[in-house]
């Protein structure tokens, strides 16, 4: 992502800074996207000189009264099969989809996050969204591999562990939960979101890594693993806040950043 910030400075008293900030988050994921085109084949009516089988549709149930002139039968309805089930050295699809290739997909779905001027007095904070799925894997990792919000001559201190937003000091960090809340944040005071699996639970996986799935508390390290799955999983919905206090000495200046995600699948 993309992140600007500007200083303003009152020389006679407190040198308040005011900081603006774009974020424009910049997907880079390893996506390995294979299509398949199915084929299915049906004879409706197979017969010999004694025996007879009609299929009339997929799916479950059946006709009741299979007959001919010799045999008679009756058939039940079954229970349809869909799920993953996996051994330590392999691992079974059932469904409709079930794709003999690797599969991993990202897309950014919300990227632009504009946090206008910033002071001492209040914190800034904005959100951006991506998901992630992947199929026929042990899962996936999602990190960061960018360096925090900076200027030339400065870097934006970033917490290495939870913290919690500190008015007046210099602080940039990042969580995948909510929502997070915040008195003195603005514009909002109520923002961000747990991981959201689509369509459920029973078919996504993933979920925020240790050290980002906290609401309240932000950290920020280049390289971290921020989202992940450990098994196949459908599509996750993730929601990055970012959140943004400066003290007053941080130096002034159009502070920018290019969030760069790597998205890997683990096999």
């Amino acid at each position: 992502m993309a992140l600007e910030a500007k200083a303003l400075y009152n020389e006679a008293a407190m040198r308040l800074r005011s900081i603006s900030r774009l974020i424009t988050l910049i997907l880079s994921a390893l996506s390995i996207l294979f299509l398949l085109t199915p084929f299915a084949y049906a004879q409706t009516n197979p017969t010999s000189g004694l025996y007879s089988t009609r299929e009339y549709y997929f799916g479950t149930g059946g006709d009741t009264n299979l007959s001919s002139s010799q045999y008679s039968a009756r058939t039940a309805t079954g229970t349809l099969g869909v799920g993953d089930t996996a051994g330590t050295a392999n691992k079974a699809n059932a469904g409709p989809i079930t794709p003999d290739q690797p599969y991993i997909e990202m897309v950014v779905t919300s990227s632009t996050v504009a946090l206008g001027n910033q002071t001492t007095s209040n914190t800034k904070e904005g959100t951006a969204a991506f998901y992630v799925k992947a199929y026929v894997a042990q899962g996936y990792v999602v990190r960061n591999a960018s360096a925090p919000l900076s200027i030339p001559s400065h870097t934006m201190a970033a917490p290495s562990t939870p913290t919690a937003s500190a008015i007046g000091t210099e602080q940039f960090g990042i969580n995948l939960a909510g929502p997070n809340s915040c008195a003195l944040c603005l514009p909002l005071t109520s923002f961000g979101a747990n991981p959201v699996q689509v369509p459920d639970s029973s078919f996504s996986f993933g979920t925020a890594a240790t050290g980002y799935d906290t609401a309240g508390v932000y950290k920020y390290v280049n390289g971290d693993v921020i989202a992940q799955s450990l098994k196949s999983s459908g599509e996750t919905d993730y929601t990055i806040s970012y959140i943004l206090n400066i003290s007053t000495t941080t130096p002034a200046g159009s502070y920018s950043m290019a969030h760069v995600l790597v998205a890997t699948a683990t096999y």
